[in-house]
């Protein structure tokens, strides 16, 4: 199949299309990008709304990871400085959480560094989030790693609603940024989360050296797998790790790759998270082409948006987060 009228593509998708893996969609990387976003505003209007989901995470455990991601600061094998400690108090991360949720967040999610968090730190946690299940109302989303089975049934029964587990890339350039584990170790994990009654928020990293070709396998995976929360990365290359010395994507590149997974992934939340400094008026204008979501405050390494200036960006733009406004279309902020 090939469309390469946008217009009717947009309305194709609007009935019912859904592109799929061996489709030609070359014509999405020829597109005008203006044309291009035009159609995502379309669809994002249509499955969305004008609901944009914020989510906030707080690093719950960080550095000190014996995977060799290349991109990632907090790996052992990586020299970036980055500061190391142990599972944060509880106390620490309920305080957190509330002030989040104060400030206007939907969700709130602990995550931590490491192949899996397992033991005495993962008791911690469960710990915690049976506390600010019990005490609080945001949403509660976890990101913990390659957990098993048995910890994904502790995570529900403790109130966890979402997980958060990127393949970051397509399967094809999967090891080039990564050999200590593999992309199907993260395919399986998702899938074990998804049977066990969670939303699973998956998505990756441009710019690491991929082709567009494998952004659009990602994309295409990522709808394969049926994920409902797609947050995109932009590198922010980080001295000391193996990509440090990659180039900073333009932004034109990383608003055509928001406008093609909102086609490819028509009732998805597209949700920004690294990279939002390197877009016109910080994502401003990805929240009118196809982004409908936000990871908001202060992000793990990189530098982030407090929730009072999204909160303030997105009245301006005639958007809002409160989940009363939410339209049935599609599964945009569902979970």
């Amino acid at each position: 199949m090939k469309i390469t009228n946008i217009k009717l593509l947009t309305d194709k998708i609007i009935a019912g299309l859904r592109l799929k893996r061996g489709d030609d969609l070359s014509y999405l990387l020829t597109t005008p990008l203006t044309e291009l976003q035009e159609g995502a505003c379309r669809l994002q209007d249509h499955f969305c709304g004008n609901h944009i989901d914020l989510c906030t995470i707080i690093n719950g455990r960080s550095g000190r990871c014996g995977e060799n991601c290349k991109y990632c600061a907090q790996a052992a094998c990586h020299h970036t400085g980055i500061e190391e400690y142990p599972f944060l108090p509880q106390e620490e991360i309920i305080k957190n959480a509330k002030a989040n949720q104060e400030a206007g967040a939907n969700r709130f999610a602990i995550v931590t560094s490491g192949r899996a968090l397992a033991g005495a730190d993962f008791d911690k946690a469960i710990a915690t989030y049976e506390a600010m299940r019990d005490t609080l109302s945001i949403d509660l989303c976890a990101s913990h790693g390659l957990l098993t089975r048995q910890q994904f049934k502790r995570l529900r029964a403790a109130g966890v609603t979402s997980y958060h587990h990127n393949i970051e890339t397509s399967r094809r350039f999967f090891p080039q940024i990564c050999t200590s584990h593999t992309y199907q170790d993260r395919i399986d994990t998702i899938k074990i989360a998804q049977e066990e009654g969670f939303c699973v928020c998956s998505g990756g990293i441009i710019g690491m050296g991929e082709t567009w070709a494998d952004r659009i396998d990602m994309a295409i995976s990522l709808q394969e797998l049926g994920i409902e929360s797609i947050p995109i990365n932009a590198l922010m290359a980080i001295p000391g790790t193996g990509l440090a010395s990659r180039p900073a994507l333009p932004a034109e590149d990383i608003l055509r790759t928001i406008a093609i997974f909102r086609f490819v992934n028509p009732t998805a939340n597209i949700r920004l998270a690294a990279g939002r400094k390197l877009l016109p008026q910080n994502g401003a204008t990805a929240f009118r082409a196809g982004a409908s979501a936000s990871i908001t405050g202060n992000m793990l390494t990189t530098s982030g948006t407090t929730i009072k200036e999204d909160m303030a960006m997105l009245k301006e733009l005639g958007l809002t987060n409160q989940q009363d406004t939410r339209i049935n279309n599609g599964t945009c902020g569902a979970h």
